[in-house]
């Protein structure tokens, strides 16, 4: 079943199975069947440690630092710059959004097509753990490797007094290794921070530069308390001989200025009377000039009367002879109107049935159209639906199947172990469906028939010795036998190394049998014919 998944804010999941060539970095997604989702965390973690380096003079010591190391979620790579999209497929031409055959060329890049999610993705995949304290101790592991081991190789270069004089330089260089190292995992350095140095155990570097640095720093403090005990006397003085200057200056520009003022103020009187004798003579001047005028627009206005008086007389008398002609001409128009009115509507109750006539086959038509369209979608509706339930029952089917195929090799590897090993699997297949009987038939039916004369020769020192007896025959036949069944066991490796056949035990166990009660009839023959 297809679930929807949604991460948290300091969460991102990678899918990766049917559908997905590499791995899909998203926030939120549908999970289909044959696919796998995984969670994982983008907070940055703090890693603290205390290095021990030497310097290039080889001089020990101890590098207290701090690194908040995480993931870089803004640097998303390739796959933003060459038209993949979120869902890690392609938006370019080709079919079910694959890239184009122009595009063949991004096959021989890498997978994460310098994705820092993804290559942080495949990093917590490798560590063998999900999620919780086992990430962040498999990432503490690869940090502190790369940080103590570019720390190290940096310090190795430079000289104490590099290190000390230079440790912008010395930090900015450290964070430009370690994160160049960093990137192949899309880790990020979020904050380097490179405490004090220390003495290394056994080491009193720091301590004696501390001690000389002390003394220096007191032996210097004491001249510059003399100094400013100098300095503080005679600029005491000075301060004194200066504030009397300064008060017996402060007291003449005092009446200096107060001189100046009083002449400002006599000036600014004579100026505040002059002023005001102008503004009274400009009043009066205005007084008189608004009376005049006053009653020039007092005469303009009843000349204007009279005249308005005349004209409205005047056109009482026009309107007499055209309210005449306008109740005519009203008339005739009302005429008119009524007839064009009529016309108006008779064309608008044709132009209505006409459109009820149109709208009533467009519906017959639509009608038509929607039955139609609404038989075609059931028809497939349910052709789809029988399409999904075979597919299903081939689905089950075939996963039945694979489980009895997985169940039985289960039976047989239990089996197998049971009875020693594939060897001894084998050799009880064949004896529970008879093979061994039916090698044994077809060996009989292949001989019978047949009258084989053996003849044994022995030419060793256990030959007959002249005598002939039945007893010496008896006993060379016997060795004979022995030296055939000493050959058997190398004969058997020779065919289980060639064709991995093992005989059972219990035929070598029986064979052997059998020869030792034929020695010892033999030798119970030859003991009483002596």
């Amino acid at each position: 079943m297809a679930s929807y998944r949604i991460a948290a804010p300091d969460e991102y999941l990678a899918i990766t199975g049917m559908g997905v060539k590499t791995v899909k970095i998203t926030k939120a997604a549908w999970v289909w069947p044959f696919q796998r989702c995984m969670r994982f965390n983008v907070q940055p973690h703090d890693y603290a440690m205390n290095l021990q380096a030497m310097t290039k003079e080889k001089l020990q010591f101890l590098l207290p630092v701090v690194f908040t190391i995480g993931p870089d979620v803004n640097q998303r790579g390739a796959n933003t710059r060459n038209g993949a999209n979120d869902d890690g497929h392609y938006a370019g031409a080709g079919s079910e959004g694959a890239p184009a055959a122009d595009d063949h060329v991004h096959d021989h890049r890498r997978e994460d097509q310098g994705d820092s999610l993804m290559k942080y993705a495949m990093l917590l995949a490798d560590s063998g753990a999900t999620k919780g304290t086992k990430d962040h101790q498999f990432l503490e592991n690869i940090a502190k490797g790369i940080i103590e081991g570019e720390t190290r190789v940096l310090v190795s270069s430079m000289t104490m007094e590099e290190i000390f004089t230079e440790r912008e330089v010395f930090k900015r260089r450290i964070f430009r290794n370690i994160q160049s190292e960093l990137d192949q995992f899309g880790l990020k350095i979020y904050n380097a921070n490179v405490k004090e140095l220390k003495d290394a155990p056994n080491s009193i570097y720091f301590e004696s530069l501390s001690r000389k640095a002390h003394e220096g720093a007191t032996n210097q403090a004491k001249i510059h308390v003399a100094e400013a005990q100098l300095r503080g006397n005679v600029g005491e003085a000075q301060s004194k001989g200066e504030q009397e200057r300064e008060i017996a200056k402060i007291h003449a520009e005092t009446a200096v200025r107060k001189t100046e003022r009083d002449i400002e103020r006599a000036s600014a009187e004579a100026v505040l009377a002059t002023r005001q004798a102008e503004l009274n003579r400009d009043v009066e001047l205005s007084r008189i000039s608004a009376t005049r005028k006053t009653e020039a627009q007092d005469e303009d206005l009843k000349r204007e009367v009279q005249i308005k008086r005349a004209a409205a007389e005047m056109e009482r008398l026009r309107a007499s002879d055209v309210v005449k002609a306008t109740i005519a001409r009203e008339s005739k128009q009302q005429a008119a109107d009524a007839h064009a009115y009529e016309i108006e509507a008779e064309a608008k109750a044709n132009y209505e049935k006409e459109k009820q006539n149109a709208e009533a086959v467009v519906y017959k038509t639509k009608i038509d159209t929607d039955a139609a369209a609404y038989k075609t979608k059931q028809d497939a509706e349910a052709w789809s639906y029988a399409a999904i339930k075979n597919a299903d029952a081939n689905l089950q089917k075939k996963l039945k199947e694979a489980e009895g195929m997985s169940a039985m090799a289960d039976a047989y590897a239990k089996m197998s172990n049971a009875l020693g090993g594939p060897a001894g699997l084998l050799q009880y297949m064949m004896i529970e469906k008879g093979t061994y009987v039916e090698l044994a038939k077809a060996n009989a039916d292949a001989i019978r028939g047949l009258s084989p004369k053996i003849s044994v020769w022995n030419t060793g020192a256990e030959a007959g010795s002249g005598e002939g007896g039945p007893a010496s025959g008896g006993q060379s036949s016997t060795a004979a036998m022995r030296n055939i069944y000493q050959m058997l066991p190398p004969l058997m490796t020779t065919i289980n190394d060639q064709t991995g056949i093992t005989l059972p035990e219990w035929q070598f166990g029986r064979l052997a049998g059998q020869m030792s009660e034929a020695e010892r009839s033999q030798g119970v023959n030859h003991t009483g014919k002596k």
